[in-house]
């Protein structure tokens, strides 16, 4: 059950509360300056993705066209290769490695999509709206599958291992989410562990695949990074779905709420509201099809009630542990890149 209004619960074991962490100002970090060190790395991520889905048959040459369009900001892959760079020594296996990674990303979207009937990623129509709600269900296991189909090609065991535990992760997580009673009474852990398993999973495991392609040494402080960047990755992203506009999140404004999902700045505020407050919300999530001045009505009693300060603290927390996974790391351009990451994920806006 949610706490009752007024009371306060302490995030998780052995840290500090985020109401006594205050973000840092983060400077207005492009995705552009994370990315410099491994640019011409990604264009070759981009030639692997296109090679790995090439097939001869129409239907799915169309459907693989309109998927690697979506494929957004290749923000996945950026981190596996700077992660194999971080001690200046990358192995050419990065590159493949990378675009695995971001086939199985894309996957878990066309998935996601067909479980909430989306029809609109990232600014584009979903395959759902396009084709049909089987032929997204398995154009995603096609891309799970070409993936897999790499990496047995590579024969790398370990970067397997990494990249299949993420998956079934990824997929406990999405069954958790399926299978939750009231969304009402989904808390703050709860939260945390949704997150834990859907993002920060495969944040970590892109920075522990490149790690094992040239900074091994450091595998468990690069995957620490990647964990902890992806769970500050979230926060703000669902920050940003009350607070932004389609043209940032490649989303429409309030599709948490329009999909009934409990996400940290309404956890949050919920715990300060009074009875009044409450029950609009709960009227929210009891509508069939709440109306724009509903989704609005409650986006204001969310910033009225703090839970969106609440929730950009957490994610500070979060990209403070970040930062302090990498702190033992020596410096080199890529793990300046590494560090800038932080900064783009507490700031995103381009």
């Amino acid at each position: 059950m949610l706490p009752a209004s007024g009371t306060s619960v302490t995030p998780a074991e052995g840290l500090p509360r985020p109401s006594s962490v205050r973000p840092r100002p983060a400077p207005a970090v492009a995705l552009a300056d994370v990315q410099a060190p491994v640019r011409e790395g990604l264009e070759d991520v981009k030639a692997e993705l296109r090679r790995i889905v090439d097939d001869d048959s129409p239907l799915i040459a169309g459907v693989s066209h309109h998927l690697l369009g979506m494929k957004g900001k290749l923000f996945r892959p950026t981190l596996v290769l700077l992660s194999a760079a971080a001690t200046d020594h990358p192995e050419p296996t990065a590159n493949t490695l990378a675009a695995v990674l971001e086939l199985m990303h894309l996957a878990t979207l066309v998935h996601d999509d067909a479980v909430d009937h989306s029809a609109l990623r990232r600014g584009m129509p979903t395959l759902n709206a396009l084709f049909s709600h089987q032929i997204s269900v398995i154009a995603g296991d096609f891309l799970y599958l070409r993936a897999l189909r790499e990496l047995s090609r590579l024969g790398d065991l370990q970067a397997l291992r990494v990249l299949t535990e993420a998956s079934v992760e990824m997929t406990r997580g999405e069954l958790r989410q399926l299978t939750y009673g009231d969304p009402l009474e989904f808390g703050e852990r709860d939260y945390e562990a949704l997150i834990g398993a859907k993002t920060a999973a495969l944040f970590g495991a892109a920075c522990e695949v490149g790690a094992l392609c040239g900074a091994a040494q450091y595998r468990a402080e690069l995957a620490r990074y990647g964990e902890r960047l992806g769970m500050a990755f979230q926060v703000i992203d669902d920050v940003l779905d009350y607070t932004s506009g389609q043209e940032v999140t490649g989303k429409p404004g309030g599709l948490d709420l329009r999909e009934r999902k409990m996400t940290l700045p309404l956890i949050a505020a919920m715990r300060e509201m009074g009875v009044a407050g409450r029950s609009r919300v709960e009227a929210l999530f009891a509508a069939d099809a709440p109306s724009e001045g509903d989704i609005h009505a409650v986006i204001a009693l969310v910033d009225e009630y703090g839970g969106i300060a609440y929730a950009l603290r957490r994610g500070a927390l979060y990209a403070q542990e970040a930062e302090q996974a990498i702190a033992g790391i020596p410096s080199t351009p890529a793990m300046a890149a590494l560090h800038r990451a932080i900064a783009y994920v507490l700031d995103r806006r381009s």
